[in-house]
C-alpha cells in the first residue's frame, strides 16, 4: 500500500470516527436541571409546623431551572404518601418576575397522554415530555390541581420560594387569589430538560446549608444556584444542570429530617438523569445531634432527632466511603466539601468540634474524593476557626448569609467540571 493511499485511508477513518463522536455528543438526552428531595410528613416540631394537607385545591409553585433545553419533563412525587394521589390537572408555563405565568407560554401537562393521573402510594410519577423550550435559568410556574383529600403531603419543607394555594377549585389555567402561601415544595421533586448539546448534571447532596437556609427567600441565593450561574458564565461547550438535593437537618448516617444520605442516595443522586458529578456536603448535623448541648429555639427540634450510635469521625468517614463507592460504580466523579464551622450554634460542643476537625483533615488529605471543596476555609473566622466569619453567616452561627453563599460558590474551582 502506498503512503498516499494509507494517508487517505487513515484520514477517512478519522473523519468517520469524528463524525460518530459528534453525532453521539449531539444525540438528544434528558438532563436533570432542578430538584427538591422529597421528605416524609412530620408533626409540628419546635418552630416548624406540621406537614400540610390539601383538598380540592390548586397549588402553584415557582421554580428556576439551571440548564435549558427544547422540551421539559416534570417529576411529581407521592413517595411518602399512604394512599394514591390523584392529579386532576397540571399545567406549566414560563413565569414573569412575580412568578405569574407568562401569556402564550402555558402548556398542559399530560401523563401517558391523559390530562389526569393517579400516583400510587410510595411512588413518583414522570410526566410526558412537554414542548416548551426553556433557556438556562428560566423561571417556571407549575400548577397542580388536587381534587381529593391528599393527606399529609410528600413535600420538601425548605423551599425558600413562595408557593400559592387556592380556595377550592381547579385554577391551573387561570390566575387566582391565594387562600394561603407557604415556602415549601409540594408533590414536586424534579425537572428534566431534553438537550442535544454536550450536557450533564451535577448533584448536590447536602443539608440546610445547601437548602439555602439563611439566604433571601424568592431570590435564588442558595450557593448551588450561584454556582450554576458561574458555570454557565464560562461559555464552554458543556452545559451543566445543578440539581440541589439538600434537605434541612439531614444527616449522613441516620434518618430524622428526611431519610439519611445513605438511605436516599439511589433516589436523590443516582436516579437524576445525566448525573455526572456529585458534591457531598453533609456531616454537621451528624456531629451536632450526636455531641451537642442543645440551646435556643431549635433545641426542642434537635432533642427529638433519633440517635443510636455516635457520629464519630470514623463513622462519618465510613459513610462518605459508601457514598463514594456507590457513585463511582455508576461512573460519577465525587467531590467532597469540608464541614463548615458551627461554633456558637444551638448544638455546638467541643467534642463535636474535635470530630469535625478530624473529618476535614481526612477530606483534604485522604485522596478518597476526586476533588475537594474547602468550604471550611472559605467561611471560618481567621480569629476563631471554630466559628464562621460574622459577615458570612446568617446570625445563627450555622447557616450562611447571601454573602456567605456567594463566597462558597465563588470558591469552587470550575476546572474540576469537564
Amino acid at each position: 500500500m502506498t503512503s498516499r493511499v494509507f494517508t487517505c485511508l487513515a484520514t477517512g477513518i478519522c473523519l468517520l470516527l469524528l463524525g460518530a463522536n459528534v453525532a453521539h455528543a449531539r444525540a438528544p438526552a434528558w438532563i436533570g436541571t432542578w430538584g427538591a428531595a422529597p421528605e416524609p410528613p412530620t408533626q409540628a416540631r419546635g418552630p416548624f409546623p406540621a406537614t400540610p394537607s390539601f383538598a380540592h385545591q390548586t397549588i402553584r409553585e415557582v421554580v428556576r431551572i439551571s440548564v435549558g433545553g427544547f422540551r421539559v419533563r416534570i417529576r411529581f412525587t407521592n413517595e411518602y404518601g399512604t394512599q394514591p394521589l390523584r392529579i386532576g390537572a397540571a399545567r406549566v408555563a414560563l413565569a414573569d418576575a412575580s412568578g405569574a405565568p407568562e401569556a402564550g407560554t402555558d402548556r398542559p401537562v399530560s401523563f401517558a397522554g391523559q390530562s389526569s393521573a393517579s400516583i400510587p402510594a410510595g411512588a413518583p410519577l414522570l410526566s410526558d415530555p412537554i414542548d416548551l423550550p426553556v433557556h438556562p435559568f428560566s423561571v417556571l410556574s407549575i400548577s397542580l390541581y388536587l381534587p381529593d383529600e391528599t393527606g399529609p403531603c410528600t413535600c420538601h419543607e425548605t423551599g425558600m420560594q413562595t408557593a400559592y394555594v387556592s380556595e377550592s377549585g381547579d385554577f391551573t389555567d387561570r390566575a387566582f387569589t391565594p387562600a394561603k402561601t407557604f415556602q415549601g415544595r409540594a408533590f414536586l421533586s424534579g425537572i428534566e430538560v431534553e438537550t442535544a448539546g454536550r450536557a450533564g448534571a451535577i448533584v448536590v447532596l447536602g443539608d440546610s446549608i445547601s437548602d439555602g437556609v439563611g439566604s433571601t427567600p424568592n431570590a435564588n441565593h442558595r450557593w448551588p444556584d450561584l454556582f450554576a450561574e458561574r458555570l454557565a458564565a464560562r461559555r464552554t461547550r458543556a452545559q451543566w444542570g445543578v440539581v440541589n438535593m439538600g434537605i434541612s437537618g439531614n444527616r449522613v448516617l441516620q434518618d430524622g429530617a428526611g431519610q439519611s444520605a445513605l438511605t436516599r442516595f439511589d433516589r436523590d443522586v443516582l436516579a437524576v438523569p445525566g448525573a455526572t458529578y456529585l458534591i457531598v456536603f453533609e456531616g454537621v448535623n451528624d456531629l451536632g445531634i450526636s455531641f451537642g448541648h442543645f440551646e435556643g429555639p431549635l433545641a426542642e427540634f434537635f432533642k427529638h432527632q433519633p440517635t443510636t450510635d455516635k457520629a464519630t469521625a470514623e463513622a462519618v468517614i465510613a459513610g462518605y466511603r459508601q457514598l463514594i463507592a456507590r457513585a463511582h460504580e455508576k461512573g460519577m466523579k465525587v467531590l467532597g466539601a469540608t464541614i463548615t464551622p458551627y461554633g456558637g450554634a444551638a448544638y455546638y460542643s467541643p467534642e463535636g468540634e474535635t470530630q469535625r476537625e478530624a473529618i476535614n483533615r481526612w477530606i483534604r488529605t485522604s485522596g478518597a474524593f476526586d476533588g475537594v471543596l474547602d468550604f471550611d476555609a472559605v467561611l471560618r473566622d481567621p480569629q476563631d476557626p471554630t466559628r464562621m466569619a460574622a459577615p458570612l453567616q446568617a446570625g445563627d452561627h450555622l447557616h450562611g448569609s447571601d454573602a456567605g453563599y456567594e463566597a462558597l460558590a465563588r470558591s469552587i474551582d470550575l476546572s474540576l467540571f469537564k
